[in-house]
């Protein structure tokens, strides 16, 4: 009886090429619904228009507004308009979107866990009203201003300050990388204040605030990134996150942000290997396809690991942040061992597809140039290297 048992039971999970290990199996049908729907959306309305909009260096089109109808902009967040979903639901839509371009999670995530989020969690209840149902909508879009020309990883050297002058706050510096900074009705940005570190929301139409774009892009082209100038940007007293002091309001948003990060990544990887999979199914050479390789089977079982090992930490730590057991440390290790492996990867996938892999006829080298940028931003690898060994040491390796 045991036997016979055990032998229906491995019929019933029987490998997939897909979904090797039957990972799907552990989603909810709500779970599933979410990501199907994001999986349909991506496919049907934005993977035409993706080599185009990666080649001209912009989101496609009608994007913003698509994403908001469809619930995708701080679909984690609770109240005003948000659908406050779960983690896990969060994290498998990011997996989806970033299955189709680095560009669209990215917006996704600095609209939703980046901007929306610090109005959230650090806003008046004034700014939440004005802003938070609006953006959840795609109507008015947000970014995210920490980062700076001379301040990356280590963000408390910033420049960017705020004096309180005349009962308004007067703002001047400058931001750097910023995504969805020139087309952003309303910029989240930190500043030095006498009394530390402070958040501001700051209007597109504040007079002293310009934004230029960041052109020549090689990597996340499909998104558009911004420089944000403040020059005697004047604030009223009201424009100032009341609940934010110091460096970890902030980094409490990055962390929101990373972990779409994690499930993102996996979404690229999986798009890398199933085009390669796909490709080696087809392509022939010495009269037979090249999947019957040895060489060739070696890379697909390679991709195949990295894929199912990334799907399932990123699934075992959404459980955990639904859970309220996540730790930032915890989102820097699903990070660093994510994003690597995706390029791993995409750069293992562009072997198989050859010199048809470096065209936009296929997803992998916009995938591998994305990665990129993913690997740097919201924290390099280094930088979660070092959080992780500071976890597991008890000594911290920077200041």
């Amino acid at each position: 009886m045991t036997t016979t048992t055990n032998a229906k039971s491995d019929v019933g999970l029987a490998p997939s090429a897909r979904d090797f290990l039957a990972i799907e199996g552990s989603l909810s049908d709500e779970e599933r619904l979410i990501r199907d729907t994001v999986r349909f959306f991506v496919r049907r309305d934005l993977l035409p228009q993706l080599p185009d909009a990666y080649a001209r260096g912009q989101l496609p089109g009608g994007f913003p507004t698509a994403a908001g109808q469809l619930g995708l902009l701080g679909m984690h967040l609770q109240g005003y308009g948000c659908p406050g979903m779960s983690a896990v639901s969060y994290g498998l839509a990011c997996m989806e979107l970033e299955a189709g371009d680095s560009g669209l999670r990215s917006f996704v995530s600095v609209q939703g866990s980046l901007a929306m989020f610090a109005i959230w969690r650090y806003g008046s209840e004034r700014q939440k009203q004005t802003w938070l149902h609006p953006m959840s909508q795609g109507a008015a879009i947000g970014c995210f201003g920490l980062t700076e020309p001379d301040a990356g990883s280590d963000p408390s050297g910033m420049r960017t300050a705020a004096r309180f002058e005349d009962g308004q706050w007067v703002l001047n510096g400058a931001k750097m990388w910023i995504t969805n900074g020139d087309i952003a009705d309303v910029a989240v940005v930190w500043a030095r204040t006498s009394d530390g570190v402070r958040g501001f929301v700051v209007p597109r139409n504040t007079s002293g605030f310009i934004t230029r774009k960041i052109k020549h892009k090689l990597s996340l082209r499909a998104s558009t990134t911004a420089e944000l100038v403040f020059q005697d940007c004047r604030l009223p007293f009201e424009a100032m996150l009341p609940e934010a002091t110091g460096l970890r309001a902030p980094l409490s948003c990055l962390t929101e942000a990373r972990f779409g990060i994690i499930w993102g990544a996996v979404g690229a990887a999986r798009a890398c290997y199933e085009a390669a999979l796909d490709y080696a199914g087809t392509r022939t050479q010495f009269g037979r396809p090249i999947a019957g390789f040895q060489l060739t089977q070696r890379k697909l079982v390679e991709m195949l690991t990295d894929v199912n090992n990334s799907y399932l930490l990123a699934l075992h730590l959404g459980r955990l942040k639904d859970a309220g057991r996540l730790h930032p440390e915890h989102v820097s290790f699903g990070k660093l061992h994510n994003v690597q492996k995706a390029l791993d990867v995409a750069r293992i996938a562009r072997t198989i597809l050859g010199a048809n892999g470096i065209t936009l006829e296929y997803p992998v080298m916009r995938h591998m140039a994305n990665l990129e940028s993913v690997l740097t931003y919201e924290g390099t690898s280094e930088v979660h290297t070092l959080v992780v060994g500071q976890a597991i040491t008890g000594l911290a390796a920077f200041h």
